[in-house]
């Protein structure tokens, strides 16, 4: 079994992106196992080479090598999505060190003479990576291309969440002699062709992340019309009763305005927000409002519930803005669609929270709330100020029976 092994980082497979330290490692090195273009880049070296590319191959060969001194030369950033990581579990035994590259990314934004410290960084390389999400909720992405993910079709996929415009850097052969660098943006680079493992750095002069938190939008904030429009205390209080994630899937029934799809898509920077509304009015107003704030994580869907709900994408959060009296229904779809649905049913009639509660309990939700939010506020009046009360709203929450949530 060998004693020693060095796990080292060629970069981006070209030599000259080695360090001078992994250099001499492989110098020192009686052994050198790595794909069959990283061997073969390694000219000059009087070490027996091995070309293999499972981590539990590689594995076997050095425990069954008896040379000292081995190598596992590797692309890419030893410690970004790399190989390295399963493979160090399977060494436990032998001295191992790990001696990383070049990074593709340090080496692209150094010539885009760009800097890197702010880039949010993954890998769409061999893994599913919602492209769009990431760049919605960044200034600045950058991606490893591959596989079933390349840079057309992840153009593409910016291009329909309605992310267009952003500008989109692509790296093909970074440090090689044929390197080639084009920059556009996404809908311009949707019909061009680049090499299957290429890098790209996405910069979106608005992403979604939130200035705070917790919902924070005033009611004199939005598109105002006819339409009722849920009022701003208990807006937040249902986007807090929701608990939505970044990357959650929302639904918002009913939207009305669109004021809680706007907060629900500040919520779900990463993830999108469906907005279903019947009402021409109402949605022209919801439009407006998605519009008004720059948000491409939302989509507008004209129907009457529970018939437009059929075919959306599986929602892990339902707010419950206008039913059309068909609540059970509505929450019925929900749950069929993803049976650990978390929902959010405002009420303002005591007959309609009789029937939330008889759905609730038919339909086998867990966890089951109700709140009453009854909120007052201050009026002039001449000299003085009185509170002006506001009608009670009911918020009822529960969890599908498929998992509940804390």
């Amino acid at each position: 079994m060998v004693s020693r092994v060095y796990v080292i980082g060629l970069g981006m497979g070209n030599p000259d992106t080695l360090t001078l330290g992994a250099w001499k490692a492989l110098e020192k090195s009686e052994l050198v196992i790595g794909s069959r273009r990283l061997v073969d880049a390694l000219d000059g070296l009087s070490a027996r080479r091995v070309a293999l590319t499972s981590p539990q191959a590689i594995a076997d060969e050095l425990a069954a090598s008896d040379v000292a001194v081995a190598s596992v030369v590797m692309s890419g950033d030893v410690g970004f999505y790399s190989g390295a990581r399963p493979l160090l579990r399977l060494l436990g035994g032998m001295d191992v060190e790990v001696l990383p590259g070049v990074s593709s990314l340090s080496y692209f934004c150094a010539q885009l003479r760009a800097p890197s410290h702010d880039v949010y960084a993954t890998s769409a390389h061999g893994r599913a990576c919602d492209v769009a999400a990431v760049v919605q909720a960044h200034a600045r992405s950058f991606f490893l291309t591959g596989g079933a993910s390349n840079v057309a079709l992840m153009c593409d996929q910016l291009v329909r969440r309605g992310l267009g415009d952003v500008r989109v850097s692509v790296g093909e052969r970074l440090s090689y002699e044929d390197e080639r660098i084009v920059v556009g943006t996404a809908a311009e680079l949707v019909e061009h062709t680049f090499d299957p493992l290429a890098v790209m750095l996405v910069e979106n002069d608005h992403p979604l992340v939130p200035e705070v938190m917790a919902p924070s939008l005033p009611d004199r904030a939005f598109v105002r019309g006819d339409v009722p429009m849920t009022k701003e205390e208990v807006r937040e209080l249902a986007i807090c009763k929701l608990r939505i994630a970044p990357n959650a899937t929302v639904w918002d029934v009913g939207s009305g305005t669109g004021s809680v799809t706007v907060e629900a898509a500040r919520a779900a920077y990463a993830g999108q927000v469906l907005a279903i509304e019947r009402d021409d009015v109402a949605l022209a107003l919801t439009r407006a409002n998605v519009q008004a704030f720059g948000l491409t994580n939302v989509r507008v869907v004209e129907g009457a519930a529970p018939e437009a709900l059929c075919g959306l994408d599986a929602p892990d959060r339902v707010f419950v803005g206008g039913s059309g009296g068909q609540l059970a229904q509505v929450l019925g779809a929900a749950l069929q669609a993803n049976p650990e649905v978390r929902v959010c049913v405002p009420i303002v009639t005591l007959e309609t929270l009789s029937e939330a509660l008889r759905c609730a309990d038919e339909l086998g939700l867990q966890d089951v709330e109700v709140v009453q939010v009854s909120v007052a506020r201050a009026r002039k009046l001449g000299g003085h100020h009185l509170m002006q009360a506001h009608n009670p709203v009911f918020l009822v929450t529960a969890n599908g029976p498929g998992g509940a949530r804390p």
